[in-house]
């Protein structure tokens, strides 16, 4: 009983918030920083720490996008990230 448990527990912990980020990858993710600034870009990579690899990266300045390319986003200065649904 108490292998089973241990083997229930573990499926239950599968899907973490961190694991639905990385089934985002090659996907358009839109992250809000600590500052204030929304980037979005297509999710290339990321690690525990939520450091992030994004490509065809842009950031929403006023009414403005700014194209910024390949742009590596430091995990604590995350608010958010988030999937975009299309």
């Amino acid at each position: 009983m108490f292998k089973y448990s241990l083997i229930k527990r573990s499926e239950e912990m599968a899907e973490r918030p961190i694991d639905a980020l990385d089934k985002a990858k090659g996907k358009k993710v839109m992250v809000k920083l600590k500052n204030g600034d929304e980037i979005s870009g297509i999710l290339k990579a990321l690690d525990l720490h939520l450091n992030l690899w994004l490509d065809e990266a842009e950031i929403q300045k006023n009414d403005t996008k700014i194209k910024l390319g390949t742009l590596l986003v430091r995990g604590d200065t995350i608010v958010y990230a988030s999937p975009v649904s299309v």
